[in-house]
């Protein structure tokens, strides 16, 4: 018997040194090495692939609680039951009090080996195709996200009571996990710090101290940034087109030199202007409004597939190297469950129709309030514009109406910044009322609802404004009133576009140059605050500093005077939650958002975003690594729905720009006036302008003194000054397409009307299609990764037969 022990032993060895060799002479996939290339990646200093292995120089986890005197209280007596049931599992828990005056109470907790020791049998039980880096010792992350789990699924008294519960009723302030010193240090030199903005990330060195998930966030960013710079100078191309050609544009010319005297916008204080004076509005509308313009949305509805084909493709590669690629996240929650109880029950798959309908109401009327707020900035601007058109100030007066839009822009950032709060909660009391049976349905679920409730928060009004905006407002003698005092607003007077544009860039910039600043300095002074209200400095002990150097040595401990200062370091940190990435995730996916979807109006988006997203980059993960506390490492091998919301905002965004192509810009009308109507369609000489009339063509006139119309204007509103002469005017235009005898629309508008449906259709299909070529040419996985599972699990079968033949040999398995 013994000589058979020994042998199996032996065996043991051999097959783990085999699986050793064979991670580290393992090459890497040619999609991480072509991230390498690209600068989006830098894993040469991560040479060890694997999580580091070793006990922490001081606690797994740490809760902290108020310094209570009465020990008969009852928050005291809930705080020892649930120590106690903590010991029961196995758990050590170690009791910090800090200096005289400091009211917290620190537990320190550390896991038994024993714990580990089970979950790794199972982990090796459940994982029969994939060898698991955990199939060893575990590495700490993992430590970390069994003690979490097995906090947060203890409970005492009846009714049960969570830590969260009791976290609610103040028997404990705070839970959090430890920095481990020379780890962050090594990423704040590689990473975290600004100087390393145009430098690779070390995606492993990541995912080893944060876990998959942490890691594959920024695995994504890093290629979404890195993707954006050829969108950026195609779109920078665009703009600059436009300023090279807008100058000799005839289209310019005949707005800046006409002599066509417009209508009123507004009731009783607007009067009649000159076209010419929308000059300056008409060239930056051609900036943004040409040919380029329709090249350009194709091409960013194809690079959005590209985008997230190719992601899946370096997903694929990089799961696969780290072992997790055939991890099932209901697997592991067994596991984790039996870990904490072996005899716990699993949790059973329940539906209810009542509540999914209760569910669906809610979401609906959560919409519908989401709407009716971009209505009533609608209202805002309309109501804006009429009282800003009777300031005593002539500029504002003058420019009433691009001030009323650009206020209304300013007040959809701050009601964005309101329901952000608002449809967080919600979404989770939605999540609440499904009850979803594990934690990534209950993910999953909030994932879906908060991102839904953010997109019709943040693009409501810009729908308005591509779509309905000047469509819906009528024409002299029938205008649409609110309640019918108020004329509905109409576009721009340099085009509908503008408005689009206008509002487009306004929110960009204050949502992400505003976000960027709170997102920092905020962590930023409640650190430094933290820090200032300690009593006094603590000096470090010099044998700690050496052990911390030499934390992978078994047995290797900090004194108990550093374990609290280490502690008490973490706890001045800023608090992180289970929002902390989704946080960031959300915020990305919307820039996304806009990034795709009106591109068409706003070229320049993919340029703010880029660099939005270097600084982005760098400053996560200066607050990840410095100014939080750590996050619990969580496991992983995708991003989750995240993947199907950026694949629905692909869609979306094919649809939206063939929709501001086709419905909002005038890309239709001159194409249908340069072939149909223009003078070239009856002329073949060579040197004739096509375009030549088109600025009169698209305008309808109408006799101020129509019985029709005469109660639309007032007589005040009907005179025009030119130098020092004032005079009444008898006619006036309209941009639509009516007779001047009934106001009936003209042939000309139903075949404009017809081709812009036919453009829509054709683009929205030719896109489609070549999304789906791009789709099939880019693999989500490559064949190297698949020939490496193959490897991989052919070794396995190996060594798992070599071991039951040996057991089976010399001992009893």
């Amino acid at each position: 018997m013994k000589r058979s022990m020994e042998q199996l032993e032996v065996n043991l060895k051999r097959t783990g040194s085999s699986a050793k060799a064979h991670r580290m002479g393992h090459k890497r996939t040619g999609s991480i090495e072509l991230l390498e290339v690209f600068g989006v990646v830098n894993e040469k200093g991560s040479q060890n692939r694997l999580p580091p292995v070793h006990d922490p120089l001081t606690y797994d986890y740490v809760l902290v609680a108020n310094n209570l005197g009465d020990s008969d209280n009852e928050t005291f007596r809930k705080r020892a039951d649930f120590v106690n049931a903590l010991k029961e599992k196995k758990l050590k828990i170690f009791k910090m009090a800090g200096d005289a005056g400091d009211d917290k109470v620190f537990y320190g907790i550390k896991a038994d080996n024993t714990i580990f020791e089970k979950y790794r049998k199972l982990l090796k039980l459940s994982d029969a195709c994939n060898w698991s880096y955990e199939q060893g010792n575990v590495p700490l992350s993992t430590r970390i996200r069994i003690v979490n789990y097995i906090l947060n699924n203890t409970y005492i008294s009846d009714p049960r009571e969570y830590l969260q519960d009791l976290i609610k009723k103040n028997v404990f302030e705070a839970e959090f996990c430890l920095h481990e010193n020379e780890e962050r240090k090594a990423l704040i030199k590689s990473w975290a710090r600004w100087t390393a903005c145009f430098q690779g990330q070390p995606i492993t060195n990541v995912r080893n101290y944060f876990g998959e998930k942490v890691a594959l966030y920024y695995l994504w960013l890093g290629w979404y940034t890195f993707l954006l710079i050829p969108a950026a100078i195609l779109g920078i191309i665009v703009f600059l087109y436009g300023v090279a050609f807008y100058q000799s544009s005839p289209l310019i010319k005949e707005v800046c030199e006409s002599n066509i005297v417009m209508c009123p916008l507004c009731d009783k204080t607007c009067k009649v202007w000159p076209l010419s004076d929308t000059c300056t509005y008409a060239k930056m509308n051609l900036l943004f409004d040409n040919e380029g313009t329709v090249a350009f949305a194709m091409f960013m509805a194809v690079w959005a597939t590209v985008f997230l084909e190719f992601w899946k493709r370096h997903r694929a590669a990089y799961v696969c190297e780290w072992k997790v690629f055939d991890w099932s996240e209901e697997v592991e929650e067994l596991i984790l469950e039996i870990v904490n109880n072996p005899e716990c029950e699993p949790k059973q798959y329940k539906h209810s129709y009542l509540r999914s309908v209760l569910v669906m109401v809610f979401v609906t009327l959560m919409l519908v309030l989401i709407i009716g707020l971009a209505h009533a900035l609608v209202v805002f601007r309309v109501i804006a514009a009429v009282q800003l058109t009777n300031s005593s100030w002539v500029y504002l007066s003058e420019h009433a109406s691009i001030a009323a839009l650009m206020m209304g822009a300013v007040l959809h950032y701050f009601t964005i910044t309101i329901m952000t709060r608002v449809n967080r909660l919600v979404a989770i009391k939605l999540c609440d009322i499904e009850r979803v049976r594990t934690l990534a349905g209950r993910e999953s679920s909030f994932t879906v609802k908060m991102f839904t409730f953010q997109f019709f928060t943040l693009f409501s009004s810009l729908i308005y404004t591509a779509f309905f905006l000047g469509r819906i407002n009528g024409h002299p003698g029938a205008y649409v009133r609110i309640e019918g005092k108020w004329r509905l607003e109409e576009c721009h007077p340099g085009g509908c576009l503008t408005d689009l544009f206008i509002q487009m860039a306004i929110i960009m910039i204050l949502k992400q140059s505003i976000n960027n600043v709170f997102e920092f300095s905020g962590p930023w002074f409640s650190r430094w605050f933290k820090r200032r209200k300690l009593q006094r400095q603590k000096r470090k002990c010099t044998n700690c500093i050496i052990k911390e150097k030499q934390e992978s040595k078994p047995g290797i401990e900090f004194c108990e005077n550093c374990k609290l200062q280490d502690v008490q370091r973490n706890y001045q940190l800023n608090k992180v939650d289970s929002f902390s990435l989704f946080n960031e995730f959300l915020e990305m996916v919307i820039q996304f958002s806009f990034t795709t979807i009106f591109v068409a109006a706003f070229p320049l988006a993919p340029f703010l975003a880029l660099l939005n997203n270097i600084i982005e980059i760098r400053l996560d993960a200066i607050k990840m690594v410095s100014l939080e506390r750590r996050l619990v490492p969580e496991k992983t091998n995708n991003i989750g729905v995240w993947t199907g919301v950026l694949e629905a905002v692909g869609v979306f965004a094919v649809i939206a720009n063939g929709l501001v192509i086709g419905i909002s810009s005038d890309f239709i009308p001159r194409l249908v006036y340069g072939y149909y109507y223009g003078p070239c369609y009856n002329s073949t000489a060579p040197d004739i302008n096509c375009m030549a009339g088109y600025i009169n063509n698209t305008l309808s006139i109408v006799q101020v003194n129509d019985t029709r119309v005469i109660h639309d204007f007032l007589p005040n509103q009907l005179t025009i000054r030119k130098g020092d002469v004032e005079w009444n005017v008898t006619h006036c235009s309209y941009k639509d397409y009516r007779s001047s005898e009934d106001y009936s629309l003209t042939p000309q508008f139903w075949l404009i009307l017809a081709t812009r449906l036919a453009f829509v259709i054709l683009f929205e299909h030719v896109v489609v299609i070549s999304m789906f070529i791009a789709a099939w040419f880019v693999p989500s996985s490559s064949l190297q990764v698949k020939n490496i599972r193959l490897e991989e699990r052919l070794k396995r079968l190996k060594e798992e037969f070599t071991c039951e033949t040996n057991c089976n040999g010399f001992v009893d398995c």
